[in-house]
């Protein structure tokens, strides 16, 4: 068995660690949109405007009540969602300072639209671009079951 380092980080760093971690999952990023939009929602309501199952709702919003990104209000059988706004706060301040250390220019930006990917060899026709793995060979089954691996030449 491996050893598991413990690194001793600030009280601010793991805060927004656990943050990040709370909104790593776009229906959480969507939940935490439609909180900011108007607060105050049910769960019910939550899954009225995002096309999920209740049960996948609920425990999305737990997972955001786990960071302490919203809180709960019970009134008689409903349960009432919440920012906790502090927390967003010290987002907020934690990323304005961080970009504002760096620069982009936008010449030096590129995008995964600007790049182009051939592929070379008999079936070039089938894949023109491959935006998530620029180094992967491509698997080409054909109808004898043989397998023709190709691959991509970046320009």
């Amino acid at each position: 068995m491996g050893v598991t380092k413990h690194l001793n980080f600030d009280i601010e760093t793991k805060t927004i660690g656990e943050i990040c971690k709370a909104l790593g999952h776009p229906t959480r990023i969507q939940i935490m949109t439609l909180l900011w939009k108007r607060d105050n929602r049910t769960c019910g309501e939550i899954v009225e405007l995002i096309p999920l199952a209740q049960s996948t709702i609920s425990k999305h919003l737990l997972e955001l009540k786990k960071a302490n990104l919203v809180n709960i209000k019970n009134e008689g059988k409903k349960t009432i969602y919440s920012i906790e706004v502090d927390k967003i706060q010290i987002l907020k301040k934690y990323l304005t300072s961080y970009l504002s250390t760096i620069e982009i220019l936008e010449q030096n930006k590129s995008t995964v639209f600007a790049t182009r990917h051939k592929i070379r060899g008999k079936n070039s026709h089938l894949k023109q671009y491959n935006y998530q793995f620029p180094d992967k060979k491509n698997k080409i089954e054909h109808k004898d079951n043989s397998i023709l691996y190709s691959e991509i030449a970046v320009n």
